[in-house]
């Protein structure tokens, strides 16, 4: 999940346009590499990847029940890691596979496809896709790109970036859809933020009083700016969480759609939705949303998938994966029943001090069945 620097790099084609037309912002190089990349060249954070049996299995099954999709054909795996992808590509009957990664996981990734006897096919690549020039156009590009709900990380634009250069125009996308979902739940993780929030200031407030009868000096004046940071963390920073259905209180609704062949990164720098949810559960609390995603194989309408393949994180009876579900509570939490309609507005931008993080503002009305109109709630939240 990650081999790209988001739109212009620092020493790269200042001015480049992100597809739509707008130019893109400069990021520092170093300084993403530092808050991004170099998570993904340690093997513990590829270990965990590589456990989660539902990515993995969407994958597989995507790749070995749509064998024509890959026999005989270009391959460009975007942000390879341990070369998994690249490597199953290959298997599937690949001619040739470019495997491109921004960090030193590359080594391991070229061991790796030399220990499978592939180095005839797979060729690994370790650079940011910005940068890296292939010999040739690709018949497919295949990329584990998704962050937490979907677009965290923003390594969707690397992948934009790779299709633009170098997808033949019968190219095929894998995965070819993404969808992101919202839906009103019940949690008691709500108190317990507050509990933990109240928790701080009550530390603080007795680390102000013995400051200053130790030490002489009041540092109340800085009680604001701790507390307004404490909220941030504890009440408006959503949380990861791999909720069981039972906790989801209403219908599920559609934030956003995905082409993956087509989407420019002006499509996906700010998403805006207005949806609406109904209660489908009897006098119980609503204390947040949850969000997850989905993404889809289903090939191109002129060649589609044999198989279509989906990898669903929505909340799961049986194994959840290592994205797990955003959580975005709500305080206080609101009584509602069965019927109730919640109409909510939803916009999601990136994060002014990094462009991988992402801020979310969430409004609300819940309108009751009883015909009666509760007061609508606005709150931002931080996706971290």
């Amino acid at each position: 999940m990650g081999s790209y620097q988001n739109g212009v790099v620092a020493g790269d084609r200042s001015g480049t346009s992100n597809g739509g037309g707008a130019p893109v912002p400069v990021v520092d190089k170093e300084l993403d590499f530092a808050q991004y990349f170099c998570t993904y060249a340690f093997l513990y954070h590829q270990k965990e990847m590589l456990s989660d049996r539902v990515r993995m299995d969407a994958y597989y099954n995507s790749v070995f029940q749509n064998k024509h999709h890959f026999k005989g054909k270009t391959v460009l795996d975007v942000g390879t890691g341990s070369g998994i992808l690249a490597i199953w590509s290959a298997q599937a009957g690949a001619r040739k596979v470019y495997a491109v990664e921004a960090t030193k996981m590359s080594e391991h990734a070229r061991a790796l496809v030399k220990a499978n006897n592939l180095e005839g096919v797979v060729e690994v690549i370790e650079g940011s896709m910005e940068d890296v020039t292939l010999p040739e156009k690709v018949d497919v590009i295949i990329s584990e790109w998704m962050g937490y709900f979907l677009l965290r990380e923003s390594m969707f634009d690397s992948v934009i970036c790779a299709r633009d250069r170098w997808l033949k125009p019968t190219g095929i996308m894998y995965p070819s859809h993404a969808r992101m979902w919202m839906a009103p739940i019940r949690t008691g993780l709500s108190e317990k933020k507050i509990s933990d929030y109240e928790g701080a200031m009550d530390d603080w407030h007795h680390f102000t009083n013995e400051t200053k009868t130790c030490y002489g000096v009041d540092m109340s004046v800085l009680t604001k700016p701790f507390s307004e940071e404490q909220k941030k963390y504890y009440l408006q920073t959503s949380s990861w969480n791999n909720l069981h259905p039972h906790q989801v209180i209403g219908t599920a609704a559609l934030v956003k759609e995905i082409d993956c062949l087509t989407a420019t990164v002006d499509d996906i720098l700010k998403v805006r939705s207005n949806i609406s949810s109904s209660i489908t559960l009897e006098n119980t609390r609503f204390c947040g949303f949850g969000g997850w995603f989905d993404v889809h194989f289903r090939g191109r309408k002129e060649d589609p998938a044999q198989k279509e393949i989906e990898l669903t994180t929505a909340p799961s009876f049986d194994n959840g994966t290592h994205w797990g579900q955003q959580v975005f509570l709500v305080n206080p939490t609101i009584r509602v029943t069965e019927g109730d309609n919640l109409n909510f507005s939803f916009l999601m931008i990136r994060s002014k001090e990094n462009h991988r993080l992402m801020e979310v503002e969430l409004g609300c009305e819940v309108r009751q069945c009883s015909g009666n109109v509760l007061p609508a709630f606005n709150k931002k939240y931080y996706i971290e």
